[in-house]
């Protein structure tokens, strides 16, 4: 909710936090009698506007985290809230539709379909919601990123960080107001890696757009606006831009 706050002669803006969990626990059973706990009873805020980081050791829950909060995956006790909708009740086919109408999602594996094209991999989203790739934006996307040569090949012809600026480029076609990214610069050389995250935050420097990303790379929590920091589990501590150690 957006909210001003009077201070002496000026107004405060309160920040609006799109992505909001709290309690967030997660258990699973591995093997028969056995209970692995991944989450710890997480709280968690992402402020619209903003590019938050999620780092820590490996194996430490934050892609669990990451999951949890764009309902890929359901916790086992807690609650989610996006854009001042809370998510964990939700029915699968309301997720879905809420999903593919809000969310944005860049992943190490680009989740890109290997038998169609880049352009094919553009238009999936709007299938999906029924309508037509709008290809005159298509297009302004694709000579944006550099692959509007490539718009009729398969992406399986394409470099790694082809394919990265491919789904970069559907998440911004798709316009979605949240976007969650699990180590979207992992498997990338450092270029390309540099070149995603300028992407990243080109989506927040308009305002009304939220990243929340996992990573451990120092240099792209560096880029962070808040880097949230997961050991055991459990929120360890929260820090902001430039002051990271991962």
């Amino acid at each position: 909710m957006n909210v001003n706050r009077e201070a002496g002669e000026g107004v405060v803006p309160v920040p609006i936090y799109t992505v909001e969990a709290q309690g967030l626990s997660m258990q699973v059973s591995p093997r028969r009698g056995d209970s692995l706990t991944i989450l710890q009873g997480v709280d968690f805020q992402a402020e619209q506007g903003r590019m938050t980081g999620i780092v820590g050791p490996s194996g430490s829950g934050k892609s669990t985290l990451l999951y949890c909060l764009a309902g890929l995956e359901k916790a086992s006790a807690g609650r989610v809230s996006l854009l001042g909708q809370e998510i964990t009740g939700m029915g699968l086919s309301q997720l879905t539709r809420f999903r593919r109408k809000h969310l944005g999602f860049v992943f190490q594996s680009y989740n890109l379909i290997s038998s169609m094209t880049v352009e094919e991999n553009l238009a999936l989203p709007f299938t999906l919601r029924g309508q037509r790739l709008p290809r005159e934006r298509a297009s302004q996307m694709l000579d944006y990123f550099g692959l509007l040569p490539q718009r009729k090949q398969s992406v399986t012809q394409l470099s790694g960080g082809e394919q990265q600026r491919v789904a970069l480029a559907r998440v911004l076609l798709s316009d979605a107001d949240i976007v969650f990214a699990d180590e979207p610069t992992g498997a990338l050389d450092q270029e390309a890696g540099a070149k995603v995250i300028e992407i990243l935050r080109s989506l927040v420097a308009g305002g009304n757009k939220t990243v929340v990303l996992v990573t451990h790379s120092s240099q792209v929590a560096d880029q962070c606006d808040r880097v949230v920091e997961v050991v055991d589990g459990r929120i360890a501590q929260h820090r902001p831009q430039g002051k990271v150690l991962v």
